[in-house]
């Protein structure tokens, strides 16, 4: 429990690069967020204040056209004393046709061209006719802030919520951004290691050969180290190979031919012989005669080479090793380790390893599918943790693109609807082309 929880601990912690990266990521998303909010809060607030300002100027316009009213029913009236009307809200003054003051309610008498005090609004309209003499009345008002205020309150708050909402979502988007620059990172450093892996192996293991025979007296027998070194040897050549085929960026020229399989596969298991034999393996193969495909007999090599690699190498010792070649199919089946069921969707991936029991890149399988994927061939795995796998290659083209499938106790990947169908009529001949 304790080392899930520290595995699990360093997953979420952040390297100095990492942690470096999701800052400089934080510091641009946030402060461009701020500013594209900032920029929307000012033009919303600017244009609330414009509409502010034009309903109280539109209501101190009704207040003068109902002061207009009550000075022509003064200037009708008989009565020996007038009351200047008065608003609660506002200050009104009239005044004639040369501007001057009349009357109103202004504590000082105020000029009709003179700018409103800050923080009013003022609003003047000609008196036509011209009711007690007034050729002009000017009406003044406080500016209610009082909106705006709110406004103001309300926008700060938005922003201090939002930017911790946006703190909080660009934390994890930096966190989502990051996890495929770490895992790539996480796939170079484990390719590195199991390059140094497993090119040390066969290295180590010439020279170690090399110093026996060496130390060796004449005359004495050394087809063992020599067998040994050409073990080796092979696998050194493999790995380039593998490893010159992934590596190739730019579409590389492809003579497509009429391959004998069964040929190629004698020759490639022959090939591999003294790996079969140092890991005591028992061969079960059944290769059918002039079985011929149109394919690179480069690609074929891979393709028969990587499913035969992987077999040897995850079985285990003393196993079995069938081979079956049939008219439409090339199976290739261990009695090895296995690979759990949620990898099997993934195990033709790039560095995708169903296990660490052995070395190896994670590539085999990758190259398979690259080759089947290129010429259209039905491709299946199904595998029992334990009891072995079993690699299933439908030699012709399929009409329709792969898609995953999954039965109950084997799980069968990437296989077309054409090599499921035949799969299903193989039923149980499948154990008569593995016999011997």
């Amino acid at each position: 429990m304790t080392e899930s929880k520290r595995s699990k601990t360093q997953d979420t912690a952040l390297s100095g690069s990492e942690r470096r990266s999701l800052i400089r990521f934080l510091v641009i998303y946030l402060t461009s967020t701020f500013v594209l909010f900032a920029l929307a809060s000012w033009i919303f607030y600017h244009a609330t204040e414009r509409n502010i300002y034009q309903q109280q100027m539109h209501t101190l316009q009704l207040e003068a056209k109902h002061l207009m009213g009550q000075l022509r029913r003064l200037h009708q009236s008989d009565a020996a004393t007038l009351i200047y009307p008065k608003t609660p809200a506002s200050h009104s003054a009239i005044f004639d046709i040369d501007k001057r003051y009349i009357f109103g309610d202004f504590s000082v008498p105020p000029g009709l061209d003179t700018p409103s005090p800050e923080g009013s609004l003022k609003f003047q309209v000609k008196v036509e006719p011209y009711y007690l003499g007034a050729a002009y009345l000017m009406v003044q008002r406080p500016f209610n802030d009082a909106p705006l205020c709110a406004l103001r309150r309300s926008i700060l708050l938005y922003m201090i919520v939002g930017g911790i909402l946006f703190a909080v979502l660009g934390y994890f988007l930096g966190r989502l951004f990051i996890a495929p620059m770490r895992e790539s990172v996480e796939q170079m450093n484990r390719f590195i290691e199991d390059t140094t892996h497993e090119l040390n192996t066969p290295i180590s293991t010439i020279l170690t050969n090399i110093e026996m025979i060496e130390a060796l007296e004449k005359g004495q027998d050394v087809r063992q180290e020599l067998g040994r070194i050409a073990i080796a040897s092979r696998t050194l050549s493999r790995i380039y190979d593998d490893l010159s085929f992934l590596s190739l960026k730019h579409p590389y020229h492809r003579e497509v031919v009429e391959v004998d399989m069964g040929a190629l596969v004698m020759e490639r298991m022959d090939y591999f012989s003294m790996m079969v034999e140092a890991k005591h393996l028992k061969i079960e193969r059944s290769i059918a005669d002039s079985i011929r495909v149109q394919i690179d007999p480069n690609d074929a090599m891979r393709l028969v080479d990587n499913l035969l690699s992987n077999a040897i190498k995850y079985n285990r010792t003393g196993g079995i090793l069938r081979v079956t070649l049939t008219a439409t199919h090339l199976i290739v089946a261990d009695t090895g380790v296995g690979i759990p069921a949620e990898k099997i969707g993934t195990i033709h991936e790039r560095f995708r390893r169903a296990n660490t029991s052995e070395g190896g890149f994670g590539i085999g399988l990758n190259i398979v599918h690259q080759v089947v994927e290129h010429y259209g061939f039905g491709f299946a795995i199904t595998s029992q943790i334990d009891q072995g796998t079993e690699v299933t290659v439908e030699l012709g083209r399929r009409d329709e693109k792969p898609r995953e499938l999954f039965t109950i106790g084997t799980t069968v990947s990437h296989t077309s609807t054409r090599a499921q169908k035949t799969w299903k009529e193989l039923g149980n001949d499948k154990q008569k082309y593995c016999e011997k």
